[in-house]
């Protein structure tokens, strides 16, 4: 019975409509990269990354995944800001708004059906107010620790909306449209409620977006470390997690911080499917 049900997932993830849109929701430099790395790698080096969000559109539904820097900056000359639980100043922009993104295929706020986070750093909830109407998908462990007085890189005043919008807690993995194709993954480390999406499409095959399980293709090469991650051995076990699963479904793994992994994605408005 069991073996059936499972056929019967696989064969409707297969068969089902889905789209990923890859959004630009910022970018950001630092002088010195060397908080992306516990063992000094990256110390005294520069770094630039990519900070998108991510579109998935289901017969079902709309999921938005992250919701980058915030569409406030577009509207501010790129400057520096001091990002919470990092040293040194991050320079920030967003060239593009992501409600202007959303308008040119013909979708508002309103229309988002879900909106989940990888986690709760600030560069992944810069938008997240504007969706009063989606329901938010919420990790149990990261909603906690995103309220507590220690969290870094955290601002809770993005995301605040959740106290009046309809919610979805959640402490594991989620199979959101119950078909196979759209699997939230706990992968904690980064943080304590840290997740990662798996997505199964027509054409293009399994995707995974790591959200911060990764930062740069190197951490992914050589298993690296940031040095702000809460718990070292929980984000080796998540690395393990994720690279079986994209050995065993031979997903394409895309880094969401990684400048080349977004280069490589299809350029907004066009999508893999």
């Amino acid at each position: 019975m069991r073996f059936l049900l499972l056929f019967f997932l696989l064969a409707g993830a297969a068969h089902a409509q889905v789209r990923l849109y890859t959004l630009e929701c910022g970018r950001a430099t630092a002088a010195d990269g060397g908080f992306l790395s516990d063992t000094g790698e990256y110390d005294g080096k520069p770094l630039s990354v990519a900070d998108p969000c991510f579109l998935v559109r289901h017969p079902k539904g709309t999921l938005l995944w992250d919701t980058g820097l915030g569409d406030a900056l577009a509207d501010v000359q790129p400057g520096k800001e001091k990002a919470p639980g990092v040293s040194g100043a991050i320079g920030m922009r967003v060239p593009v708004k992501l409600v202007d993104q959303l308008k040119a295929i013909g979708l508002a706020p309103s229309d988002i059906t879900y909106v989940a986070f990888s986690h709760l750093h600030f560069d992944h909830t810069g938008n997240a107010n504007l969706f009063t109407a989606s329901t938010w998908i919420l990790n149990k462990a990261e909603l906690a620790w995103g309220l507590s007085p220690g969290a870094f890189a955290v601002k809770p005043e993005t995301w605040s909306a959740y106290k009046g919008v309809k919610t979805k807690m959640i402490d594991g993995d989620l199979d959101l449209f119950e078909d196979g194709s759209v699997r939230i993954l706990k992968t904690p480390g980064h943080t304590p409620g840290h997740q990662s999406l798996l997505l199964r499409l027509k054409r293009a095959g399994a995707v995974v977006l790591s959200g911060d399980l990764y930062h740069v293709r190197e951490n992914r090469t050589y298993r690296r470390v940031p040095t702000f991650n809460v718990e070292r051995a929980d984000t080796l076990a998540s690395m393990d997690r994720i690279e079986r699963i994209v050995k065993n479904t031979h997903a394409r793994l895309v880094v969401q911080h990684d400048e080349r992994d977004f280069a490589s994605l299809p350029k907004f408005p066009a999508f893999l499917d």
